[in-house]
C-alpha cells in the first residue's frame, strides 16, 4: 500500500513538471526574448566621408525592471534606469577592456579611445 502511494506520488509530480515546462515553452514563443537580454535588430553603416564611419545599430530588448537598454562593452545590454536618468554613461562600461571611457562635456554621449589614439563617439 506504502509503494502504492509514492507510486502514485512521483507519478503526479512528473504530470506537474511536464506542464510546467508545456507552460513555459508556450510563454516563450520564437521571436521573444528572454528578460533580460538585448538583440541588434538593424546595423547600417556610412563610410562615404574619409578617415569617418557613422554606425547606426537599433537593439531590441527585454529589461527587468528597474532596467533599460543601453550598451555594455559595446553591445546593447540592458543597465540600471539611474545611469541612464542621470546622463552617467561611463558608469555602465560601454567601452571595451583596452579602452578608456570618457563623457562628452553635454552629457549627450560618450566617447571610447583606444591606446593607439583612435576615438569611437557615441551620442544618444
Amino acid at each position: 500500500m506504502q509503494l502504492l502511494r509514492v507510486a502514485w506520488a512521483l507519478t503526479g509530480a512528473a504530470i506537474c513538471c511536464f506542464l510546467l515546462l508545456l507552460i513555459h515553452s508556450r510563454l516563450l514563443k520564437e521571436g521573444q526574448l528572454a528578460a533580460g537580454t538585448c538583440e541588434i535588430v538593424t546595423l547600417d553603416r556610412d563610410s562615404s566621408q574619409p578617415r569617418r564611419t557613422i554606425a547606426r545599430q537599433t537593439a531590441r530588448c527585454a529589461c527587468k525592471k528597474g532596467q533599460i537598454a543601453g550598451t555594455t562593452r559595446a553591445r546593447p545590454a540592458c543597465v540600471d534606469a539611474g545611469i541612464v536618468r542621470k546622463k552617467q554613461w561611463c558608469e555602465m562600461v560601454p567601452c571595451l577592456e583596452d579602452e578608456g571611457c570618457d563623457l562628452l562635456v553635454n552629457k549627450s554621449g560618450w566617447t571610447c579611445t583606444q591606446p593607439g589614439g583612435r576615438v569611437k563617439t557615441t551620442t544618444v
